[in-house]
């Protein structure tokens, strides 16, 4: 692949400054999830899961640009979430590092702030107390979901990762190894696609099958889920070192690319029946991207130029076919996303994780460094 055009990305970046600019005024104190043709992010409530990808865009930004404005609408974002891990009842469940390592944990690398590193590691203690050591899995979702795993939750054991190194406790660590490996065993097929979601006995641990959850089917391949797989597998082996998790986001990379449409954005499964003109998913792409920049970091210097040349080519995709650069009321950045198209939810829309890992890729085609996940 070539090298990567350095002069454009910086461009990009103007572009993204100027968008977020704009987007700031226009968000307010909403918690972002998905707009529509009308151009305006819905408002959810702040224990949702999506909470931490719009401050989590500003962190970045203001590591980019230095701008105090950025900090500024970014700050309270992790005490405004954080207050639910205090209340009994609550939405908060296995996605908390979505939420908090791009608020507190972010934070508090950017600015030594305290409360920032309390929060973030009251976070991962939460996290912790959802794993099941019958079948060394952390839970997702709520109570009615005790023996369900998803691929998902592969991005958040940075978090339990984190924590293990700041609070010098080797428990976290324990907890994201143990889950890394039954995702590996159960989630990763042999070709490199991905399941979605797998059920276990909550009282034994035993396998009991795998399920479609956002994915057409079984055995199709949800591709975001895949995107989560490549990135979360990359961040398993930088905190480890072990070579099965470099090994098995490779994997994942390797069927990803293999199966992409010519302009580098997927569709919402790769294997649905009509794969060709179904919806695409622009936050599958994005996170793929920022996934494979990592990946480019941490293998063999001949190796790396293919990673970091497919996560150009998807961000440039992204930017000249997908972005609403010429929309200036538009609260969003990337356009035709897929939330859960099985649900009939989110389809053909903007969605906020798009727009934060599109950012994150930018930032990181730039020279960024710091690694929030």
């Amino acid at each position: 692949m070539a090298a990567i055009d350095t002069p454009y990305f910086n461009q990009v970046m103007e572009r993204l400054q100027h968008k977020a600019d704009g987007m700031i005024p226009r968000i307010g104190d909403k918690c972002p999830e998905a707009a529509g043709a009308d151009g305006v992010y819905s408002n959810r409530e702040d224990d949702y899961w999506t909470s931490g990808f719009w401050p989590g865009l500003l962190w970045i930004m203001y590591a980019q640009t230095g701008k105090e404005h950025y900090k500024e609408a970014a700050w309270n974002w992790d005490a405004r979430i954080g207050e639910y891990l205090n209340k009994p009842t609550h939405n908060i469940h296995h996605d908390v590092g979505f939420q908090f390592l791009s608020t507190a944990v972010i934070k508090h690398k950017l600015t030594g702030d305290p409360e920032g590193l309390r929060i973030g590691l009251q976070a991962a203690n939460f996290l912790a107390g959802r794993f099941n050591p019958a079948g060394n899995f952390i839970r997702a979702w709520g109570y009615h979901f005790t023996g369900w795993a998803i691929i998902d939750c592969m991005m958040n054991l940075s978090l339990l990762f984190w924590a293990s190194e700041t609070a010098e406790d080797p428990r976290f660590k324990h907890i994201a190894v143990r889950h890394a490996d039954t995702a590996l065993q159960h989630f990763i097929r042999l070709d490199g696609s991905v399941n979605h979601i797998v059920s276990f006995d909550p009282e034994s641990g035993a396998f009991i099958e795998s399920l479609g959850g956002q994915g057409y089917s079984p055995t199709s391949a949800w591709s975001r889920g895949a995107s989560w797989a490549l990135y979360g597998f990359a961040n398993a082996y930088r905190y480890t070192g072990d070579a099965k998790y470099l090994d098995a986001s490779k994997r994942v990379a390797h069927f990803f690319l293999a199966s992409l449409p010519e302009n580098g954005v997927p569709p919402w499964d790769f294997r649905a029946p009509d794969a060709e003109s179904a919806p695409r998913d622009t936050s599958a792409a994005a996170i793929a991207a920022s996934g494979l920049l990592e990946l480019a970091k941490l293998v063999p210097a001949d190796e790396s130029g293919t990673y970091s040349g497919w996560a150009a080519r998807i961000v440039r995709s992204l930017t000249e076919q997908y972005a609403t650069w010429g929309q200036p009321e538009h609260e969003a950045i990337l356009l035709e996303g897929t939330g859960h198209l099985p649900a009939g939810q989110n389809i053909g829309v903007s969605l906020i994780y798009g727009d934060y890992f599109y950012a994150e890729a930018v930032a990181k085609l730039c020279g960024w460094t710091e690694n929030v996940y």
